[in-house]
């Protein structure tokens, strides 16, 4: 992502991803907050869907850094 049109196109992807509670997405990055429904795998998808794909995805427990 390298202008905030992509920030908003992949904050628009993650949307119907059941399980996120917030989602804080920046240019190169998004940290997604969930209750423990949301995947990896599901985000992937879904920022495929915005035309970008996810590098790292450092899973914890209830975020879900994606870079």
């Amino acid at each position: 992502m390298s202008c905030q049109r992509c920030v908003q196109a992949v904050f628009t992807a993650l949307t119907p991803v059941e399980g996120i509670m917030s989602a804080q997405v920046t240019i190169g990055a998004a940290t997604i907050e969930h209750d423990g429904r949301a995947t990896v795998e599901a985000l992937r998808e879904a920022i495929a869907v915005s035309g970008y794909e996810v590098m790292v995805a450092d899973e914890d427990r209830r975020t879900l850094p994606v870079v």
